[in-house]
């Protein structure tokens, strides 16, 4: 150094602080982009030249650019982060997908599990609609064709009784009057059954022998255990006043009733009205 003693320039040195910037360079404007590092001048034992060259040698942390500033992560949750794995595809069984297509093309026609239970319920709602609207129309039927049986069945005992009750013969009285007496009922069997040995007298002493026959009868009312009937029945009748016999004509109400024991229909009440 010109112009300056040397012991000068020494206590100059010691009374300083060096700052060194590795790798700056001149003239370059903006923030610096090596880290500042600040040391103190050591102890007048070591020359400053020995200090320049072994601060030359050690190593000098770079400050990272401005745009490495930026933290994705904390180092360890980047490092416990499974890495991503790899799409894998799998191999298409084609029998499965055509399985799988029909299946569904099969479910399009039958519906889903859902709609066949459904499917299922409403047919059996519906079957069972039908079966208790069959088995009520099956009983009407019944009860109409067992009323109308027993309507034709009261209807023929009525018009039977009548005939039996128009003939009676002195040749078999007995067995008449028996047949009357069997086919009767009621306060009418009892009336009858009192006064059936008078009749029997009458029929004796007169000769009497009729016969008779229905000319037409018809169904006023009836069920299954009662029925009214209108007979209209023509007879022959012999006696001693008439021993070429007279015709009559009668015009009987039978009120049959029917009996629970054997089913047979019977004469309730039986009178002449007209």
């Amino acid at each position: 150094m010109t112009g300056v003693p040397e012991e000068v320039a020494v206590q100059s040195r010691r009374n300083t602080t060096l700052k060194v910037i590795k790798g700056a360079k001149s003239g370059t404007t903006g923030p610096a982009r090596r880290r500042l590092v600040t040391r103190p001048v050591p102890s007048p034992a070591a020359p400053i030249e020995d200090v320049l060259e072994r601060l030359d040698r050690e190593p000098v942390e770079d400050r990272p650019e401005a745009a490495d500033l930026t933290v994705l992560s904390e180092p360890a949750e980047v490092e416990n982060r499974p890495e991503p794995e790899a799409a894998t595809v799998e191999p298409v069984d084609e029998d499965a997908a055509d399985a799988g297509t029909t299946g569904r093309a099969r479910d399009a026609v039958t519906g889903t599990p859902g709609r066949r239970r459904a499917l299922v319920g409403l047919l059996v709602v519906v079957l069972a609609a039908a079966l208790a609207a069959a088995g009520v129309y099956g009983h009407r039927w019944y009860v109409d064709r067992a009323t109308e049986d027993a309507r034709q069945a009261a209807l023929a005992a009525a018009k039977q009784a009548s005939v039996n009750f128009v003939s009676v013969s002195a040749a078999s009285v007995d067995r008449d009057l028996q047949r009357i007496a069997t086919g009767a009922t009621g306060d009418f069997k009892e009336e009858f059954t009192r006064g059936q040995a008078q009749v029997r007298t009458a029929v004796v002493e007169n000769k009497v022998e009729s016969h008779g026959m229905v000319l037409r009868a018809g169904l006023v009312s009836g069920d299954r255990r009662r029925a009214v009937v209108l007979v209209a029945v023509d007879a022959t009748v012999k006696n001693v006043k008439a021993p070429d016999g007279r015709p009559s004509h009668y015009r009987i109400q039978v009120d049959m009733v029917r009996d629970r024991d054997s089913g047979d229909w019977l004469v309730a009440k039986l009178q002449f009205v007209g």
